[in-house]
């Protein structure tokens, strides 16, 4: 299976854009890289510098393996398709269509 995980607000706590002070939801770690182990796909997904056009990518890497996060893609400025998305301002369709 595909897993992809928003980052902040979902795997970490972060304050606006202030993401060098960002801390991890170390519970929500540990079952990411329980699903990790379990063989599936993990994938961290997050908007960092899809606004400002800066470059993300390599802080947050860094910031990920500093957390002990087990992952085998991160993107960061754009958001991807998978087979399950967990997101902290995410709505089930069921309930944002009331069926």
């Amino acid at each position: 299976m595909v897993y992809c995980f928003d980052l902040d607000g979902t795997l970490c706590n972060t304050d606006g854009n202030n993401y060098n002070d960002s801390t991890p939801k170390k519970k929500r770690i540990e079952k990411v890289n329980e699903l990790y182990e379990e063989g599936n796909t993990i994938i961290i997904d997050t908007a960092r510098g899809s606004v400002s056009g800066k470059n993300y990518f390599f802080f947050t890497v860094n910031q990920l393996k500093s957390w002990g996060v087990k992952f085998h893609t991160v993107r960061t400025g754009v958001k991807i398709g998978a087979d399950i998305f967990i997101d902290d301002k995410g709505i089930q369709d069921q309930i944002f269509f009331k069926d």
